[in-house]
């Protein structure tokens, strides 16, 4: 693991803190989640594009009314 230095105001740093200790965990590990997500969301966002552009021929053949779309 590699160690990283960063910047931010005071108070917004007791608060990360006092949410960490509300979770029952670390500031550090409280970061390393958030790194976690944010990695992750960049990487499901891709996954969705690449759906898309495979489901793209797909047609409803229009609009459908509130009726139709409730008819079982």
């Amino acid at each position: 693991m590699r160690n990283i230095t960063l910047s931010a105001e005071e108070d917004l740093i007791q608060r990360a803190r006092e949410v960490a200790v509300n979770r029952k965990t670390t500031l550090n590990q409280l970061f390393r989640d958030w790194l976690a997500q944010v990695v992750g969301q960049k990487e499901r966002e891709k996954s969705l594009e690449k759906l898309w552009k495979r489901t793209a021929y797909a047609s409803a053949g229009g609009k459908f009314t509130r009726d139709q779309m409730n008819e079982r």
